[in-house]
């Protein structure tokens, strides 16, 4: 499998890529939400590859990507023990704010020689894209934020996701997918429309297998205080054109809070999709290719997910 170090990480990566007569294609970059993994966007991709090299990556702590930095040798070189020095003190400071996994993304980028790129990103990834487009807007042609938003402190609902996050993050027994139905219970929550069996099955597996301090930290630093304030002002000044799609009867991130962060920005134009909840891009791949394809502006409406 393919891996790249970023920022002292070993990350996992994958192209999707379907031959062309035409010149390079561009990118577009696929961000995956909380406790998932780029393979939920794979038929996404693959429905896109005629008109974009897609590429796919898990972020640090989720999926295939390690949560710790990668252990180096010493080396007898004085210049390249310094070298090794400051790029652990680098590491160590990597934390699970937002705006880390924003750097992230601008390290794979350069580590795989990216200039330009579109982005569709998922939920928690939503915001590290919307994060990204503002850090680093000259690295990007358009965006598509699915499932985010805006939302209000509450500190005691806050307080209460967070001991019921802390306590579902720690009940993780790997046995939990040999049980029946398990993953119909787990998806019930994100889902208002049915999805294949095997997609239910992946995103089980993604969750059981994240990394314990990726996924404990990042329930704290992007349903915080501090979230709620910095998101509106992040949507309010974006200069990319971006696309953000919200599912009707999404219980995570319902479909107002996407409309709330959408009317922040003329940059940003809203779609709701009908009968779909926190995976529209699953849901209703028809409905939401179309959608994603008329916003950039490519004449492919007959095109269907693989």
């Amino acid at each position: 499998m393919p891996y790249i170090n970023v920022r002292g990480v070993e990350h996992y990566y994958e192209w999707m890529k379907k031959p062309s007569g035409s010149l390079a294609k561009p990118v577009m970059v696929f961000i995956h939400g909380w406790a998932g993994s780029a393979r939920y966007w794979r038929s996404t991709a693959n429905a896109l590859s005629e008109q974009f090299d897609c590429l796919l990556y898990d972020l640090r702590g989720f999926g295939r990507s390690r949560g710790k930095p990668t252990i180096v040798q010493a080396s007898e070189s004085v210049a390249e023990s310094e070298s090794l020095q400051e790029q652990s003190e680098a590491i160590k400071d990597l934390t699970y704010e937002l705006e880390e996994y924003a750097d992230d993304l601008a390290a794979l980028l350069d580590g795989l020689h990216i200039q330009r790129a579109y982005i569709n990103a998922h939920s928690m990834g939503a915001s590290v894209a919307t994060l990204f487009f503002n850090r680093y807007p000259q690295r990007v042609e358009r965006g598509i934020l699915t499932c985010s938003g805006v939302f209000e402190y509450d500190e005691k609902a806050f307080t209460a996701f967070h001991k019921f996050g802390d306590y579902v993050v720690k009940f993780r027994p790997k046995w939990l997918s040999k049980i029946p139905f398990v993953d119909r219970m787990f998806m019930a929550r994100f889902l208002h429309s049915p999805i294949p069996n095997s997609e239910r099955q992946a995103f089980l597996q993604d969750f059981l297998q994240a990394d314990y301090d990726a996924a404990l930290g990042t329930i704290f630093t992007s349903v915080s205080k501090a979230q709620s304030e910095l998101m509106p002002q992040e949507f309010a000044k974006l200069t990319v054109p971006t696309l953000l799609v919200a599912g009707e009867y999404d219980k995570i991130i319902p479909a107002q809070m996407g409309r709330q962060a959408a009317a922040l920005s003329d940059k940003v134009e809203f779609v709701m999709i009908p009968n779909t909840a926190h995976f529209p891009m699953l849901e209703d791949a028809s409905t939401y290719l179309r959608r994603v394809q008329e916003f950039l502006q490519i004449k492919t409406p007959e095109a269907q997910v693989g």
